[in-house]
């Protein structure tokens, strides 16, 4: 029963510093990130990069996801002759619901999945300890000034 506890403790523990990491990195991100310099070229070349790059992969999605959510409708509105509602049933469906959901997932998993591969290749070849080594906050660097040696 002791060591039941004892390994329930060291769960408990382990959340726990994960937490206080993450407020910690979190603090140290938003304390960056009103101090100068501003690098507006930067941040337009990342929203570049991030929004307008994602456009291709949302389109491809909310384009499948319009020609399934056309096909079933019609299979459902055939049944009681609404074949006519087709259409505006899937573009108010996908204007109002489905398509900012389909947004929001694909610009999420596809920057969220680059930028973690990205730093995890940069801890792996030693980057982020060069940064530290160069006196270079990775925090400050990384994070607030979006820009990183391999972009």
């Amino acid at each position: 029963m002791t060591n039941i506890l004892e390994n329930i403790g060291l769960i408990f523990l382990r959340l726990f510093e994960q937490i206080g990491r993450w407020f910690t990195m979190l603090w140290r991100t938003v304390k960056w990130a009103f101090r100068p310099p501003f690098e507006l070229r930067e941040w337009l070349r990342q929203m570049v990069r991030l929004g307008v790059d994602s456009i291709p992969v949302v389109f491809l999605t909310t384009m499948f996801t319009r020609m399934v959510l056309a096909l079933q409708t019609f299979n459902g509105f055939q049944r009681v002759h609404a074949e006519n509602f087709v259409a505006s049933v899937v573009a108010l469906a996908m204007l109002r619901e489905l398509s900012p959901v389909l947004v929001g997932l694909m610009v999420t998993g596809r920057v969220g999945s680059s930028m973690a591969a990205e730093i995890g290749t940069m801890r792996v070849t030693e980057q982020i300890d060069a940064l530290k080594a160069l006196a270079t906050d990775p925090v400050q660097y990384l994070f607030v000034r979006a820009s990183s040696p391999a972009s």
